[in-house]
């Protein structure tokens, strides 16, 4: 019993320390970036004339619905990798 309520603390320790931290932002930036518009501002603030040589098929309409198709991606992904490995798990026991 003492050991799940240590567990359960720790969990909840780790959950609620991420969103006490301060996070400083910089005028125009958002808070949670990601790498691929650091590493944009940073390539425009080093050679301001650069043109990219792709673009995106299409972008999605906003901030929101790019972290959702982000995690559906990540949890399809962890989906077949568990399927997988559950399968083959099985394929041995059996």
């Amino acid at each position: 019993m003492k050991k799940n309520l240590l567990l359960l603390l720790f969990v909840v320790i780790l959950t609620v320390i991420p969103f006490m931290m301060t996070h400083t932002v910089k005028e125009g930036q958002e808070a949670f970036s990601g790498a691929d518009g650091q590493a944009e501002t940073l390539i425009t603030q080093i050679h301001p004339d650069y043109t990219p040589w792709f673009k995106p098929l299409w972008e999605p309409p906003s901030g929101e619905i790019e972290s959702l198709l982000f995690g559906l991606q990540a949890a399809i992904g962890a989906a077949l990798i568990g399927y997988c490995l559950g399968f083959y798990r099985g394929r041995k026991l059996a």
